[in-house]
């Protein structure tokens, strides 16, 4: 995470260090973190535990219809309430007294913290004075509402999400772990014991949030909604063009490790092609696998089988790809315009 924010301390690096790193001990904060960005789209200023409890609830509940783990511990008083209320026991009143009482007893003091410290820009203060359960949403956490990448955080909230219940519910061998990529259907998915295949989330929602919301080339601002003339696109970092010479050399071209988010006017043009971009990209991507091993479960266990157990290991595996692709290309790439990067 340190390394994630080094030469970064936006908002938005913040923001993304919270959903990205840290314990996963229960999925809370991914359903508190959605709750926030749909409160504040109101430029709401203080927001009641009892006004957070609806949607804090429905996150949870949703996400318990597909995936019945959501967090570490064999039990949970307000897991087992929400459960009641998706088989029909209770009904929505009394489940949002269980979620005032019970939902939000850690989350509300653990959000904010990352490898055992704060974020220096915190997003809300905590007023619990005179009986009265509230946070305060701070100046910073407004200012991130204008940001271009605002529109990106609930998707990549989602898609954090889906990766670490996925992970929980399978429960799969991490020395077996992979999560492959269909690129017809742009998604992340894996096969269970039974070889079934179980679809994650979307490619694009699962990746920006490592690559700050930037094109991997050029840094521009990049979107993952349809529709945006910022759109991004799935990009195999070395071509997949070359994909039987990498695979005889035990590497396969369609891992996560060789994937990143290109804006559309990188591949909208044929200047890249099946090029091989410039070896100054190459310590990029190293640095973008290590945020992915940094933030567990489950590309992190994905890109270790992939590409080595060690930093070593995988910078050497990463050198012989690039090589062994280089020596099919030769001709080498760079994007017409590129701003400076932060990883």
């Amino acid at each position: 995470m340190t390394e994630f924010q080094i030469n970064d301390p936006s908002l938005e690096s913040q923001w993304r260090a919270l959903i990205l790193f840290g314990k996963n001990s229960a999925t809370y904060k991914f359903a508190f973190a959605k709750s926030l960005l749909e409160l504040i789209e109101n430029e709401t200023t203080s927001i009641s535990i009892e006004e957070l409890a609806k949607p804090f609830s429905r996150n949870i509940t949703e996400h318990l219809k597909i995936s019945d783990k959501q967090g570490n511990s064999s039990s949970s008083k307000f897991l087992n309430f929400c459960r009641d209320y998706n088989k029909g026991i209770i009904n929505q009143n009394q489940l949002l007294i269980q979620t005032e009482k019970l939902g939000f007893v850690n989350v509300v003091d653990a959000f904010q913290n990352v490898n055992g410290g704060q974020i220096p820009n915190l997003f809300y203060e905590k007023d619990y004075s005179n009986g009265n359960k509230r946070i305060v949403i701070t100046d910073d956490l407004l200012k991130l509402k204008e940001s271009f990448h605002f529109q990106n955080f609930e998707n990549e909230t989602e898609a954090r999400w889906k990766l670490v219940e996925t992970a929980w519910n399978l429960k799969i061998n991490p020395n077996l772990l992979e999560v492959k990529y269909d690129a017809i259907s742009s998604l992340f998915f894996l096969e269970n014991e039974f070889m079934k295949r179980v679809d994650i989330t979307s490619v694009r929602d699962s990746l920006n949030g490592y690559q700050k919301g930037k094109c991997f080339y050029s840094f521009l601002d990049i979107s993952i909604i349809q529709g945006s003339s910022d759109i991004c696109h799935v990009d195999h970092f070395l071509p997949h063009v070359n994909k039987q010479t990498h695979y005889k050399n035990g590497a396969n071209i369609n891992g996560v490790w060789n994937l990143v988010l290109a804006h559309s006017s990188m591949n909208s043009t044929k200047e890249k092609g099946a090029k091989v971009p410039h070896r100054k990209y190459l310590q990029r991507l190293f640095n973008r696998n290590e945020f992915y091993i940094s933030s567990k479960h489950p590309l992190a266990e994905t890109i270790i089988n992939q590409t080595g157990k060690t930093k070593e290991i995988r910078r050497d595996f990463l050198e012989k790809q690039y090589n062994l692709a280089l020596e099919q290309s030769i001709i080498t790439w760079t994007p017409s315009e590129e701003r400076k990067g932060t990883f």
